[in-house]
């Protein structure tokens, strides 16, 4: 993420800052000059070697000064506009120094400040250099002094002096400002990361499935994520325009609040904070050791309990896929045996029926594992063309023929020749099974018989299979958890019968869901797709 506007403004507006104080210093210097020079108060600078030359370069120095004021301000040309700034500066305090001798000192004097400002924006050569060229041109004056027999009070041991000072105070202000801009760029780098972990922070609490509320001591709302404007009622729009007050969003809430800020436990009750929103469990934590802000989480119940129930169901699958060997060995031996005892000579026809539906339920109770671990493994189903009433038809037969029903009834509902569908065999038989089962387990009034129908019909696009029974239906309370893994109202039942229907239908890209019947009993419908060539078929 790159850094804010604001930050590349402060950063980009260093270099300006420095270019215009560096000017406005030199139009200073050269304004005092000019007032020295032009002024009745000139014999303050002593006799005046050369009066016309004193005049000329002063006036020369202070337009020059002026036009860098306004025009050398541009950091994309910094090190060239300091460097023919600077030499404009020792040619101007060369030519002044030589023309006021009594004040060469000072003007010597006043040309370290912008020595030290080249050694704190230019390089290290280039400042040398400036150095270099300033020493040189005081050593140039003095011989030109020197050569005119000009009354000049500087000596050897000063000049000395000035030279050595520009070029060791070249060399220290470079490391100085070399030093200070790494430490401004290391400072900038980590202030610019730290607004990128801001923002990015905010993003990921604003985008967290957690509710988060910060409340200030006197219980407003100053920070709400989404999640939490969500489960509060969407106040969103209130929370920017003015401060919400915790008690008139969630009375119960804010006063569960002054509770753990009086010392007490975070009761493990869930609540709702809106209506037609899930159930949250609040915790609370201080923003800082010493802050009276307080940290609300809210987190939403139905998601910590499908984390559970997927936790359980992961457990499930491993359990199933080791348990899957212990059971098929046993399924194998009552299989040989029961094929074994079908080859004897002495078997009547009523136990070779008997041997022939051990057979079926062999081969039945092997396909459930088999579908059991499919689903825990996340395998694919194989949806096949079937003709459903074919294959209720079938089914009923070997239902009634595998399970002694005595008084209870199971009958297949068909008004249509042929209804095609897609869907896996396997699954379609193991869903069936499970609902029917239920259908004659729980659908039935008092001691009367269970009446189970299953009946088959076309839709536009879609094949139906109702197993509907006459009990005493199912109250909506119940009929919401339905399909909720591990959820069940018998004693000795597992709760993943219609969890597992449910799944496999799923997988073959069907619908299994409860219907209500207002005259009593239930119906379980599962949706199945049909093949494309007969929904075409039926389009002609």
């Amino acid at each position: 993420m790159a850094p804010s506007p604001s930050l590349i403004d402060r950063i980009e507006s260093i270099p300006r800052r420095e270019l215009y104080f560096f000017a406005l210093y030199r139009l200073l210097v050269a304004s005092l000059l000019c007032a020295l020079v032009f002024s009745p108060l000139s014999m303050m600078v002593g006799e005046a070697h050369h009066v016309g030359l004193a005049q000329w370069v002063s006036t020369s120095y202070l337009l020059i000064s002026a036009g860098l004021l306004f025009w050398g301000r541009n950091e994309r040309w910094l090190q060239t506009i300091v460097f023919w700034s600077v030499l404009a500066d020792i040619v101007a305090a060369v030519l002044l120094s030589h023309a006021l001798p009594g004040s060469s000192a000072g003007i010597s004097m006043s040309l370290l400040f912008n020595i030290a400002a080249a050694g704190l924006l230019l390089p290290l050569s280039r400042a040398m250099l400036v150095a270099l060229l300033a020493s040189g041109a005081s050593v140039l004056e003095f011989g030109w002094t020197y050569l005119e027999n000009v009354d000049n009070s500087r000596t050897l041991a000063e000049l000395a002096m000035f030279v050595t000072s520009y070029l060791s105070l070249a060399f220290i202000c470079y490391q100085i400002g070399n030093r200070t801009r790494r430490t401004q760029q290391l400072a900038d780098q980590r202030g610019a990361e730290v607004a990128n972990l801001f923002e990015v922070n905010e993003l990921i609490i604003r985008r967290m499935r957690t509710g988060v509320l910060v409340v200030d001591i006197d219980g407003r709302i100053t920070l709400a994520n989404e999640a939490a404007t969500a489960l509060l009622g969407d106040l969103e729009g209130t929370l920017a325009t003015e401060r919400v007050t915790l008690a008139s969003a969630s009375p119960e809430l804010a006063r569960r609040l002054q509770r753990w800020r009086g010392g007490w436990q975070e009761e493990e009750v869930a609540l709702q904070l809106a209506p037609e929103q899930a159930e949250v469990l609040p915790r609370f934590a201080r923003l800082l050791a010493d802050s009276d802000m307080t940290l609300v989480f809210l987190d939403d119940t139905s998601v910590v309990s499908k984390r559970a129930e997927s936790l359980t169901l992961s457990t499930l699958g491993r359990f199933s896929a080791s348990l899957a060997h212990e059971i098929r060995n046993p399924l194998a031996a009552i299989n040989y045996a029961t094929q074994l005892l079908e080859e004897s000579n002495d078997l009547g026809d009523a136990d070779r029926r008997l041997l022939q539906i051990i057979h079926q339920q062999c081969q039945r109770t092997n396909g459930i594992v088999e579908s059991v671990l499919a689903l825990a493994r996340r395998e694919r189903a194989n949806p096949e063309n079937l003709d459903l009433v074919t294959f209720v038809r079938r089914f009923v037969l070997e239902y009634r023929q595998s399970l002694s029903l005595e008084t209870d009834s199971l009958e297949a509902v068909i008004r249509e020749p042929s209804v095609p569908a897609l869907m896996d065999s396997r699954h379609l038989h193991q869903v069936l099974t499970a609902l029917v089962h239920n259908a004659l387990k729980y659908g039935r009034m008092a001691e009367e018989p269970a009446r189970v129908r299953i009946r088959v019909a076309s839709g536009e696009r879609h094949a139906v299979i109702d197993v509907m029974d006459r009990g005493p239906g199912i109250p909506d309370a119940i009929a919401a958890q339905l399909f909720r893994p591990f959820y069940t109202t018998s004693e000795h039942g597992t709760g993943l019968g219609l969890y597992i229907a449910r799944e496999l239908c799923r997988a073959n890209q069907a619908q299994l869901d409860y219907v209500s019947v207002p005259a009593g009993g239930a119906c379980f419908r599962l949706t199945l797709s049909v093949p494309k060539a007969a929904f075409n078929r039926d389009l002609g």
